[in-house]
Formats: structure tokens, C-alpha cells, sequence
């Protein structure tokens, strides 16, 4: 394939399919349409953007993360403690929230450049319960088990207050998401996000074509890490709280459920499992607070037997080709 052909099909992967915008449409419609709905809605946001940033470095390089939370909790903690401390602006908050995260993840991503999968797993988890263990110790900053409360934040944009109803949240959450989606989406369908698919699909022979592995697994790598302290940042800004659980094992194998649900190596994949998820634990744990989790057990196994696919196709469940 020539450079002409490879540069059409990434100019195809990047354009914007019509049904798109109209997803998008809905869900800022969605907190004026359900206002009841806002918080949740602002949830499913900020969740889906959390499961995007894993999506960079699980779909797209195939480096796989149970300690993704440790990049979440410290934007999550920075956002809040800069509101406490410096000044309430939720953009500021945000800002410096992104940089101190993506500056962790380049300190991080030094320590999955050896070894195997299942040493770069134990290395992520490593890194996610060492930040619990700092969060919880630095009790003097952080609040401890008490977390850290009473986060308040100015207006955004000094014009739209936080309202209880969460509209505003869930309007900030979204713009911030989808801002950061368009983002990913450029960097994935371009000539780096190329390299990053070869060295996914096999890494030596990347190598040997002239890839720079280890550089492009590092960046990619430290900026699902910015992604990540977005997400965590908006999750501090709209709750006005932050606590241990942002750092905790749990919030980092749900990623994973997410993934699998909606799929991998693709960025919608991420959003469709955080609406899957968070819209089935919502529903179920309203109806059967202590089982909930059985029943998206159960989901998931259904969904590996039979496949997601021939899921959305119930009719190809018993071999029929239709």
C-alpha cells in the first residue's frame, strides 16, 4: 500500500458518520429532556470518558491495566484540593488536574516497558494501590477515610452555577467528554495512531519497520493518563467530594467490564459499555440492591457465549445465517 492509499484510509477512518452528531444531540438534550436524570446522566459521561482513556492503551496498543484508577483519583484529588486551596474556577481546577495526571503517567508508563502482559498487570495494579496508600496516609491533605469534602466550585465560565439538579454537571461533564472524544479521535486515526495498531497487532515486526515502540507506548500511555485525571477531575468538580474509592481496585476492573461490553479499538466501544453499565446498575440496584452485580455477572457471561454481535441479532442465535 502506498502513502497516498494509507493517507485516504486514515482520512476515512476520520470522518464523522451522520448518526454520530445525532448521539451527541440527544445526550445534551438528555439533562433538559430527564432533568430528574441529570446527575446520572453526568455520571454516564464522566464514566465514558474514563473508559476512552483506557481504550487508548488497551484497544489501541494491547497493554492491558487493572490500576487505571490511580490516574482518575489523582485528577480527581488535584481538582479538588486546587478548588480548597487556590481558587474555586472549575476550568483552572481542570487544567491543573490534566497536568499533574498526565505528568504521573509519564512517570508510570516508564514501568511497563519490560516484561510480560502479565507483569505490566501486576505493575498498573502496583502503581493504583501505592497512590490508595499515599491518599490514605497523607490524611493532613487529603482528608483520609473521611475523604475529602466540602468542595465547592464557582460558576462555569463565571456564568453557569452548579445547580442541585446537576444540569450544569451534566453539561460541563458532556462538553468536556465530547471535546476530549474529538481529541482521541484525531489522535487515533492518524499516522501515530497507525504505528500504535502495528505495534498492537505485533510489536516486533513494528520494530523492525521502523517504529519507534517504546516512544509511542510511552505518549500514548501518558495521555490516557491526562484522560483519565479529566475524568477524575470532573467526577471531584460535580460531586464536591473526593475520597478513597477513586483509587480503588473496583473503579479499575469496572473499566474493564465497560470494555467488554461495548468492545475494543474503537473509541465508541468505551461509551456504549459506560451507558450499558451504568444504566444497568441504575435500573437493577434500584430493584435488587444486594444482587445487582449477579445480574451484570450474568450479563456478561451471556454476552461472551454468545457474542456481541449475534447478541444485537437474536435470530443467528441457533446457527440460522439470516
Amino acid at each position: 500500500m502506498n502513502l497516498a492509499a494509507i493517507q485516504a484510509s486514515l482520512r476515512k477512518d476520520r470522518r464523522i458518520h451522520a448518526w454520530e452528531p445525532v448521539l451527541w444531540l440527544l445526550a445534551f438534550a438528555a439533562p433538559l429532556l430527564l432533568p430528574s436524570h441529570s446527575l446520572l446522566i453526568s455520571e454516564i459521561a464522566i464514566t465514558a470518558l474514563f473508559a476512552m482513556s483506557l481504550d487508548l492503551i488497551l484497544g489501541y496498543t494491547g497493554i492491558v491495566s487493572l490500576g487505571h484508577a490511580a490516574f482518575f483519583g489523582m485528577g480527581a484529588y488535584s481538582a479538588a484540593l486546587f478548588a480548597k486551596l487556590v481558587m474555586p474556577d472549575p476550568i483552572a481546577g481542570l487544567l491543573v488536574a490534566v497536568v499533574l495526571s498526565t505528568l504521573l503517567g509519564a512517570v508510570a508508563s516508564l514501568t511497563i516497558m519490560r516484561g510480560s502482559d502479565l507483569t505490566r498487570l501486576m505493575v498498573t495494579l502496583g502503581i493504583g494501590l501505592i497512590m490508595y496508600e499515599l491518599a490514605n496516609k497523607l490524611d493532613w491533605l487529603t482528608g483520609g477515610a473521611d475523604g475529602l469534602q466540602g468542595v465547592v466550585m464557582a460558576p462555569v465560565l463565571g456564568k453557569f452555577e452548579f445547580d442541585i439538579f446537576g444540569q450544569t454537571a451534566a453539561w460541563y461533564a458532556l462538553t468536556v467528554t465530547l471535546l476530549l472524544f474529538l481529541l482521541m479521535r484525531r489522535w487515533v486515526h492518524s499516522p501515530f495512531g497507525a504505528g500504535l495498531k502495528a505495534i498492537r497487532d505485533n510489536r516486533l515486526r513494528a520494530s523492525s519497520i521502523g517504529i519507534h515502540v517504546t516512544l509511542r507506548l510511552v505518549i500514548i500511555y501518558t495521555l490516557s493518563a491526562g484522560v483519565a485525571g479529566a475524568a477524575g477531575a470532573l467526577m471531584a468538580q460535580t460531586t464536591g467530594f473526593a475520597s478513597l474509592d477513586v483509587f480503588g481496585f473496583d473503579r479499575s476492573a469496572d473499566l474493564m467490564l465497560m470494555l467488554v461490553i461495548g468492545g475494543t479499538g474503537w473509541l465508541w466501544g468505551g461509551i456504549a459499555g459506560a451507558v450499558v453499565f451504568k444504566l444497568m446498575h441504575s435500573v437493577i440496584s434500584s430493584i435488587t440492591p444486594q444482587y445487582w452485580m449477579f445480574w451484570i455477572g450474568l450479563f456478561l457471561v451471556v454476552l461472551v457465549l454468545v457474542g456481541r454481535e449475534r447478541l444485537m441479532r437474536p435470530w443467528t442465535w441457533f446457527g440460522s445465517k439470516a
